[in-house]
């Protein structure tokens, strides 16, 4: 019993050794009390190619878009997918790829964190799970610029 629970314990301990996807930088924007919709924005990269497929959070319906200018208009729109090259970080900020958080259950608040999980595809379709926890910023944030 003993060898069987230090190895689930060095299992454990080798899976964050030897994650394929790191998240840095998590944060959302607050909302008003009314508000039904935030977005969510992180630096996620890859050790491997992989492909950003699918997010979703307990707080309401989570969707990944891209902010773009067409036709001198800022517009947004979900997509399917966000390319995740090799060892490249991919910024998801304010006016580029975002995790849109829409029909919100409840108000996000300055301080909290909330969960959100990404999915993640790599070569051959394997899919692996990434939870963040997202924490809340001011309304008024802006981060830093890089």
């Amino acid at each position: 019993m003993k060898h069987l629970v230090s190895a689930a314990i060095l299992a454990v301990a080798s899976m964050s050794v030897h994650a394929q996807v790191i998240v840095t930088d998590a944060w959302a924007r607050a909302t008003v009390p009314a508000a039904k919709a935030s977005g969510a924005f992180m630096q996620v990269a890859s050790k491997t190619d992989a492909r950003l497929v699918g997010v979703s959070s307990p707080v309401g319906m989570a969707e990944l878009h891209q902010m773009s200018m067409q036709d001198n208009r800022m517009t947004m729109a979900h997509v399917d997918a966000i390319d995740l090259p090799a060892g490249k970080a991919v910024q998801l900020a304010p006016g580029g790829y975002h995790v849109m958080l829409m029909q919100l259950k409840r108000q996000l608040k300055e301080g909290e964190t909330v969960p959100v999980t990404l999915v993640v595809e790599h070569k051959g379709g394997k899919r692996e799970n990434v939870e963040v926890q997202v924490a809340v910023r001011p309304l008024t944030y802006a981060p830093p610029r890089h």
